[in-house]
């Protein structure tokens, strides 16, 4: 049966990955909202499951730069489908878990490794499409994420305080299924003229490893991505209960409180930032890597103000602060990449950042839930913000000294 595709299909292809990422990150925030009732039925440990979400990270750090070189040789269309459903799977068993060593086979392992497969070939696959219209396209990508935290948080929340936390699980992996068929039949690859010479080179996955580290912009993109995900990881994480635990919310409020005003002004500051990014770029392409060392240097100080308040309304502002100014990182984050990059070495390039980024990542979650006895979380989260101040003032050191050259490397005219 031939399928008919919209004349405008690079829209479609952006709402297909849209809600496909949506789903992703709400798969993800499920646990974290529902942990303290986890916790307490399985009788867990801050350690242990701060170890659950930091396995979850590594593992995924393991499997996304095979996944990017993957994206680079075989069909993406089939790549982001197989991933959806897969990891779906994993986190609708997951609601079977009884003991921690479930939870770091089907959480960890399963949903970890599935949902690597995703982001190269996903963030690849929207680029080709989107060529001129490439930074609003990520922008409005990005918005997904947001909105699939927020609603994550409130949904998952719910279901755990009302029909436990086991069918939370069996909910959010049963929409990913769904959509994975909707992919399977709707999705295609795009068809560039220079397909069949991409696969006549055979490109060689040490051969993206060599070229991300051998490009300055790239190398100082990578580490303040590791650097904004060691941060998002840790809020991500530890927020609902933080809120749960200090200020004596129902697990649906802190679920929905510690997620919402962050990511609504993150939605905000995203839709002006693919904006303006494309305008500034135009003046000089430089410009997107500036706005993302802007924007962690923005956001820091609002990080310290969630952290040491006592007042919610503070709280809240603290967040809104946090996700508007990271906002502006997320926006431009894969446009730079991408102008200092070759094109046939997107996915393994992507792939590679990703794994470095998630592997210093993902020791948030342990690191934190390892002094949260000690210090408590409202200090641990105050020094997350010292590491995004350090990324900030890397981020204008490269676009002052190394953007440009990197990128007439690649865009000779």
């Amino acid at each position: 049966m031939k399928i008919v595709l919209f004349k405008d299909y690079k829209w479609e292809v952006l709402g297909l990955l849209w809600f496909a990422f949506l789903i992703n990150q709400g798969d993800r925030q499920v646990f974290n909202v529902v942990l303290p009732l986890i916790k307490t039925d399985l009788n867990l440990t801050d350690v242990e499951v701060g170890a659950i979400g930091t396995i979850f990270n590594l593992v995924y750090a393991v499997c996304v730069p095979i996944a990017g070189y993957a994206g680079d040789i075989f069909s993406r269309k089939w790549i982001i489908t197989l991933s959806v459903i897969f990891w779906s799977f994993a986190t609708m068993f997951t609601g079977l878990s009884s003991t921690i060593l479930m939870f770091i086979v089907l959480r960890s392992i399963a949903t970890g490794g599935g949902e690597a497969f995703f982001g190269p070939a996903n963030y690849t696959l929207l680029a080709q499409y989107h060529k001129k219209t490439r930074s609003l396209a990520m922008s409005l990508h990005q918005t997904s994420y947001y909105i699939g935290i927020i609603l994550s948080g409130f949904i998952a929340g719910y279901i755990g305080d009302n029909y436990g936390w086991r069918n939370a699980f069996y909910v959010f992996g049963a929409i990913g299924i769904l959509h994975g068929i909707v992919l399977a039949f709707r999705l295609k690859d795009k068809k560039e003229d220079n397909d069949s010479n991409k696969k006549k080179e055979k490109i060689k996955f040490s051969e993206g490893v060599k070229i991300l580290f051998q490009t300055p912009t790239a190398f100082i993109l990578t580490i303040g991505f590791s650097g904004l995900i060691f941060v998002l990881v840790g809020y991500l994480t530890w927020t609902p209960t933080y809120l749960y635990e200090n200020f004596g919310m129902s697990l649906s409020s802190a679920g929905f409180h510690s997620m919402f005003y962050t990511h609504l002004f993150a939605f905000i500051g995203i839709i002006i930032a693919g904006k303006y990014s494309d305008v500034y770029a135009k003046k000089n392409p430089a410009n997107r890597l500036l706005i993302q060392g802007i924007g962690l240097l923005v956001a820091s100080p609002f990080i310290v103000l969630m952290a040491i308040s006592n007042n919610l309304l503070l709280v809240y502002i603290g967040f809104a602060g946090f996700g508007f100014g990271r906002a502006f990182f997320d926006a431009n984050t894969y446009a730079v990449l991408y102008d200092v990059i070759p094109e046939k070495y997107h996915s393994s390039a992507s792939g590679i950042m990703l794994m470095i980024g998630f592997s210093v990542g993902s020791l948030s979650s342990i690191v934190l839930g390892y002094f949260k006895p000690i210090i408590g979380l409202s200090l641990g989260f105050s020094f997350l913000a010292i590491v995004w101040v350090l990324c900030g003032i890397l981020f204008l050191v490269g676009y002052k000294f190394y953007f440009m050259k990197d990128y007439k490397k690649i865009h000779p005219d």
